[in-house]
């Protein structure tokens, strides 16, 4: 019976890889890779790529380094592992909402991405969107049960989610860490990760059937804040063709840096100081237990070491605001939200960067109010809730979706999609959907009514 057992094993796992070979195999950084087909006539999903060296042992708190070399072709059939972050609280909000299946695996070694094509292997130039999720720069991966590319690839978009390094592996600066580095600065790592990422997607996503020189970028929260820094960036900016901010961006908004490094190191420098560590002990500890060094920090001292992204003159030298104020973010088009507990500041913070742009006469910026109140509770139209509509996911949540959320989803991909593709929402299928100036001085609702 145990060999009959083994025999079944090696004939699935047989029928896998036969699965995967009937799609082409492409050759990128690092080596060959082939991708599994999805429920979506036409459509691939690659799992779990590689874009940089894992941020491992000495590489911890260093730039992100070019990708391992592996042998033979990789089947990209499975999520590469999250960065490491804090436990989900059990019965907390956001935990049944997206993490019922419990906290995933979590590792160092987490700097995948994952790409889904109606068009690999093809030349097809095909528009390409980069995802960055969000998570307060503390939580989050690329692959969290609302987010998925199959939606998107069918409207022909190549769609590129990625993880970063969070929290503490992601955001700590040292004085030590500083003077290693060759541009004399430290921390940004998470964000220094997504340019990693979208380096990669440029150099690689000809291959998948993208275009390297269409590239949008577009994240939520966390990731929003993330998206504002990339577009303030000199390093970024000649990546970026367009630009989606969700729930957290506009001028004076939050999620914006402005520590500066000076300030962070020294906070840096005092943590690792309570601890009685130099940078070569700080490396050597256990990623669980450098999580538990970060809680127990602030009830010890009564400080909290900050892990967001900083000025550091290197890759970020201003925050969103003054760069839009100076007239000097990439002169791109521009999607910028909110969703109704986002609260009025986000109105303004959106309403006044849309406003500017017409001043400084660029082209129009296409806002929205999300504004549907999720069925199964009294939750609403709660931060993070417009992603199950997004991504085209409603099916996987528990709520008792109806047919106008379906409606309003397609609605919802076909614009963003739109926008990915051309600079515009709009087109034949969808409702008008018109920009935010000074004669129009309207968001675009997105609800079921």
């Amino acid at each position: 019976m145990k060999h009959f057992y083994t025999f079944c094993l090696m004939l699935m796992a047989a029928a896998l890889v036969g699965c995967a070979e009937q799609n082409p195999t492409l050759t990128i950084e690092g080596g060959q890779v082939v991708g599994v087909e999805t429920a979506t006539n036409g459509v691939i999903s690659y799992k779990g790529i590689p874009y940089a060296a894992p941020p491992v042992g000495d590489l911890r708190w260093r730039a992100p380094q070019p990708v391992v070399a592996w042998e033979g072709v990789k089947v990209a059939d499975k999520f590469g592992p999250a960065c490491w972050q804090t436990d989900k609280t059990p019965g907390e909000f956001y935990q049944k909402e997206f993490f019922w299946e419990g906290d995933p695996e979590r590792s160092e070694d987490c700097l995948y991405l994952n790409v889904w094509t109606p068009a690999a292997g093809r030349n097809k130039k095909l528009p390409v969107a980069v995802w960055i999720h969000g998570g307060a720069y503390t939580q989050g991966f690329g692959h969290e049960v609302e987010f998925d590319g199959e939606a998107w690839a069918d409207k022909g978009v190549v769609l590129v989610t990625i993880n970063y390094r969070l929290g503490i592996f992601g955001f700590y600066s040292h004085p030590d860490l500083s003077a290693e580095s060759p541009n004399g600065v430290s921390g940004n790592y998470g964000i220094l990760d997504q340019l990693a990422a979208i380096t990669w997607v440029k150099n690689n996503i000809a291959a998948f059937g993208g275009d390297p020189n269409n590239i949008t970028i577009f994240g939520q929260s966390a990731g929003a804040g993330s998206v504002q820094t990339l577009l303030a960036s000199p390093l970024a900016q000649p990546y970026i063709k367009k630009a989606v901010i969700q729930s957290g961006g506009g001028l004076s908004a939050p999620n914006q840096q402005g520590t500066s490094l000076a300030a962070a190191e020294e906070s840096g420098a005092a943590f690792a100081a309570h601890f009685g560590k130099d940078i070569a002990a700080m490396r050597e500890v256990e990623p669980r237990a450098l999580m538990q060094m970060l809680t127990d920090y602030p009830a010890a001292t009564g400080q909290r070491l900050s892990t967001r992204p900083i000025l550091d003159d290197h890759l970020s030298y201003d925050t969103f605001s003054n760069v839009a104020r100076a007239d000097k973010l990439p002169d791109i088009p521009y999607m910028i939200g909110y969703v109704t507990k986002d609260g009025e500041r986000q109105n303004s913070a959106i309403a006044d960067f849309a406003l500017l742009r017409e001043e400084q006469g660029h082209r129009p910026v296409f806002t929205y109010k999300f504004t549907r109140e999720l069925p199964g509770d009294d939750a609403g139209a709660f931060h993070s809730s417009e992603l199950w509509y997004l991504f085209g996911t409603l099916s996987r949540s528990w709520r008792p979706f109806v047919d106008a959320d379906y409606k309003l989803s397609e609605q919802m991909i076909t614009y963003w999609t739109n926008f990915v593709k051309t600079g515009d929402p709009n087109s034949s299928s969808v409702p008008e959907w018109r920009p935010y100036v000074e004669s129009n001085r309207q968001f675009k609702i997105l609800t079921t009514e």
